[in-house]
């Protein structure tokens, strides 16, 4: 079984990853251990991920609200006696509200079971969530970063953190995926600490909106389920 990050653990990472990388040591010594931003693992934590492709967060936390209060419980079989219909009626847009329909067919199935997961590593488990309509690559990394918490995940096509790689970095011009890779080697087998002390950095450095400590704040109190979901738009997060 692939270990998973707790608050001691990534506290342990990042101070590792300070001792490689001068870079994160800056981001650390000036903004300390970030956030764990956990999420509870299952079904009503991946159609939420799903429900935060290419919005804004403010979209995706209202969305959701109104799906988890239009749907009662929040499961694979009541997904599918509703239907894509009534997911539409909840304000779901036609095309997320097919993918919300087909994930939970396809676990109703039996196709794929989440809990499976966890006696997957990172790649496998990654194949097997975007064999499924409706994940796409960014949605099956956040899922493992977050609700997994899988240490060495690395989403390198989240735009919060493309953007804070290049400012961190002081590059040029934003990093595509496969800079990004080749950039995130070095911090081996902490990628995802890398990528949430680099979220932090983006959130108290790089957004700049009015409500960025308030969200950055409600993820520190790692509440499941409550992690800010800060990134605007993911390149190449459009499920397939």
């Amino acid at each position: 079984m692939t270990a998973f990050l707790t608050k001691r653990s990534l506290a342990e990472a990042a101070a590792h990853l300070s001792g490689r990388d001068r870079d994160l040591a800056g981001i650390l010594s000036a903004h300390g251990v970030p956030p764990l931003w956990a999420r509870r693992p299952g079904f009503p934590t991946l159609l939420r991920i799903v429900l935060e492709q290419q919005v804004s967060l403010a979209s995706a936390r209202a969305a959701y609200r109104r799906l988890a209060a239009g749907v009662v419980p929040l499961t694979p079989d009541r997904c599918l006696r509703l239907g894509a219909s009534h997911l539409r009626g909840l304000g779901i847009t036609r095309q997320k509200a097919a993918y919300c329909v087909n994930i939970a067919e396809a676990v109703h199935r039996g196709e794929f079971d989440l809990r499976d997961l966890a006696r997957m590593d990172d790649e496998t488990a990654r194949a097997a969530l975007v064999r499924i309509k409706g994940i796409g690559p960014w949605t099956a990394d956040i899922y493992l970063l977050m609700a997994m918490r899988r240490p060495d995940v690395w989403p390198a096509g989240d735009v919060a953190l493309v953007k804070a790689v290049r400012a961190v970095k002081r590059l040029r011009s934003l990093p595509s995926p496969a800079r990004m890779c080749r950039i995130s080697e070095p911090w081996r087998p902490f990628r995802a600490v890398a990528a949430r002390m680099l979220w932090q950095h983006y959130l108290l450095n790089g957004a700049r909106s009015g409500n960025t400590a308030r969200e950055l704040a409600a993820g520190a109190h790692g509440v499941a389920g409550h992690a800010p979901g800060f990134w605007p738009r993911a390149r190449g997060s459009t499920a397939r």
